[in-house]
């Protein structure tokens, strides 16, 4: 039997792709259009103790769990990554993580920045992508239209977005959803290898996020 060398291995294993944003920038509506332009990508389902909105479901949207199972799986080591996010838990099981990646099928993980930040420490290798919104007024009303919040709920998140925010240059590549076929076609781009022009280092973005927090 023929073996295979350690770059054909490397060659075959499949991609890590790591997308965070701040709450109401669009990440969750721009990984569903990507997922359209490339139904290979897999969605790895986070575990969370959120409690269930009416409008999701159980593995579809996250593994809902209490504290308790939560705190269970952190003491076990499942999680690649786990953080706590306004009041509630996050964590990505890293089972199913590795096993996908180890079958040659490339993985999408939508979490936050601190989930973001551990993933990039235990896996070098995955290309991770912040989304920013067009201003802070457009992130407000994106957070005002979800309807699923109480205005108490929605000043806390709008004002923990703009900290998150300022960790935009922690990532590899930054796409603005300011229109929104744009922001999915260039996401797209991203990972087909395309997006040398969306890297987090393109000069005019430093600028661009200096006036967005300054209208905090």
């Amino acid at each position: 039997m023929k073996r295979m060398s350690a770059a054909h291995l490397r060659a075959s294993r499949g991609r890590l792709f790591v997308i965070s944003a701040p709450s109401g920038a669009g990440k969750t509506s721009l990984v569903k259009a990507l997922l359209v332009r490339n139904p290979k990508l897999r969605v790895s389902v986070s575990h969370t103790t959120r409690k269930r909105r009416v409008t999701e479901e159980d593995g579809r949207e996250y593994h809902f769990v209490s504290r308790e199972t939560f705190a269970d799986l952190v003491r076990r080591g499942e999680f690649l990554e786990h953080a706590q996010v306004f009041d509630n838990s996050y964590g990505t099981g890293r089972e199913t993580v590795e096993r996908l990646l180890a079958a040659g099928t490339s993985v999408v993980l939508e979490i936050d920045w601190q989930g973001a930040r551990q993933v990039r420490q235990a896996l070098p290798e995955c290309t991770s992508i912040f989304i920013l919104p067009p201003s802070l007024a457009a992130l407000k009303e994106r957070l005002q239209k979800r309807q699923t919040d109480s205005p108490e709920v929605i000043a806390r998140r709008f004002g923990d977005a703009v900290g998150d925010i300022s960790h935009w240059i922690e990532f590899d590549y930054v796409v603005v959803n300011d229109d929104f076929e744009r922001a999915a076609s260039d996401l797209s781009r991203i990972v087909a290898g395309n997006g040398e022009d969306l890297r987090a280092s393109r000069p005019e973005l430093k600028s661009f996020v200096h006036a967005l927090l300054a209208a905090a």
